[in-house]
């Protein structure tokens, strides 16, 4: 999951940085297990690697954190190239 702060967010995380620690909390708590994150310089200020059980559950995710107007996230979903391989082959 890419995302880009907004204003309101910059500032949040300007005042207190530990927020990052706690939406990635609450994005547990709503089933994703967040795998690794980082600070990103450029278009998106954040790439955050999760593991979800399905694509409903990440839907919800990425809409509850853009219905608080704080960032936009754009989601990859991902296979393993190995996934990708045995499938080509059949």
């Amino acid at each position: 999951m890419l995302s880009t702060l907004g204003p309101d967010g910059a500032s949040t995380l300007r005042t207190n940085p530990d927020r990052i620690k706690e939406v990635n909390r609450e994005v547990e708590a709503m089933g994703v297990k967040v795998l690794n994150q980082w600070a990103l310089l450029g278009q998106f200020d954040f790439c955050t690697v999760v593991e979800s059980p399905d694509m409903e559950t990440m839907s919800k995710v990425a809409l509850s954190l853009a219905a608080r107007g704080t960032l936009k996230t754009q989601t990859l979903g991902a296979i393993p190239t190995e996934s990708l391989t045995s499938v080509l082959k059949d």
